[in-house]
């Protein structure tokens, strides 16, 4: 990740939410499609930003069809909204499978440049200035529920790297809005009491050095403040203690991915997928940032998440 700046934990702000508004997609990288309509809050006296791609035959803001599943996707820290949607390429699944896609923006000092989101422990702008990510989510939620008649049963967070931490702390700040969580490459840094069930599916490299899978202090520092993360394995077993789950069955999914998994309570599952020497990247996706490395394409993150949370809505 570019530029995580990292504190304490911080105590989650207040935060009042007004009806979103559109404006237009902002100029990137990448060419909005017809598709595609950035949307705004106001959390907290912020203005912050989403894209959301809704697929031909879906819905528009009018209303159309039966309720949508939506899968919200995290940039990395010092990414956007943008560089997710390139990274992930969730707008192509989301075009194949019928569901909302959707690309918040973080919050930073330069514009839409540096980017981060406060996951609790990490990450820059974000944390330094208690940014109240879980309620912007929420709001989020809100409106997509309420413009687009998304399915409140098959709300979905995903995100890389210090947005896969986001989509931890949403599984544990925001079980009641959310039905799964897919984090990738992320960190779970918060003291966490889901208020119900949740479903996980993590991707994680061996040899990730800006989260290091073991955990601990990062390989790739690029920062002063010191942080610690938790080992994925204590993070999948807090998870899995939570869902009451039966052992965990292993197979081989891939010539460098194994797949550790854990039927649950309720309904839930808790599923790893731990790449061999994978680094600090979307697996199956475009590299992204100039300091992440090149993703493995034995397996699609992408299109193994949605596969996942097709199978978990909210009991």
């Amino acid at each position: 990740m570019r530029r995580l700046l990292v504190a304490v934990v911080l105590a989650t702000a207040a935060c009042t939410a007004e009806p979103a508004t559109t404006a237009p997609a902002p100029s990137s990288e990448s060419t909005p499609t017809s598709a595609d309509r950035e949307r705004t809050v106001t959390v907290d006296g912020r203005t912050r930003s989403f894209v959301v791609h809704v697929p031909d035959g879906v819905r528009s803001p009018a209303g159309v069809r039966s309720p949508a599943p939506v899968v919200i996707v995290l940039h990395g820290g010092g990414g956007n909204a943008r560089n997710a949607m390139e990274q992930s390429g969730m707008s192509a699944e989301a075009d194949r499978s019928g569901f909302i896609a959707v690309y918040p923006n973080g919050s930073g000092r330069r514009g839409r440049a540096l980017l981060t989101w406060n996951a609790g422990q990490c990450c820059g702008y974000a944390l330094d200035q208690q940014v109240d990510d879980v309620a912007f989510m929420r709001a989020v939620i809100d409106d997509l529920e309420r413009e687009f008649d998304a399915d409140p049963r098959r709300i979905f967070v995903t995100g890389l790297s210090n947005g896969g931490m986001l989509s931890y702390r949403l599984g544990c700040e925001l079980a009641d809005r959310v039905a799964a969580i897919a984090p990738v490459a992320g960190s779970l840094g918060v003291d966490c009491r889901p208020a119900a069930p949740m479903s996980v599916v993590a991707f994680h490299g061996t040899a990730d050095q800006h989260v290091r899978y073991e955990g601990g202090t990062p390989g790739v520092q690029a920062d002063t403040h010191p942080r610690q993360d938790r080992p994925v394995a204590d993070t999948i077993a807090f998870w899995a203690a939570h869902n009451s789950c039966a052992a965990p069955a292993t197979d081989r999914t891939s010539a460098d991915t194994t797949r550790e998994s854990r039927t649950c309570a309720n309904g839930t599952e808790v599923t790893l997928y731990t790449i061999a020497d994978g680094g600090h990247a979307w697996p199956g996706g475009s590299k992204g940032h100039d300091v992440a490395d090149p993703p493995t394409d034995t397996i699609s993150a992408t299109s193994l998440m949605w596969e996942f949370f097709d199978r978990h809505p909210k009991r």
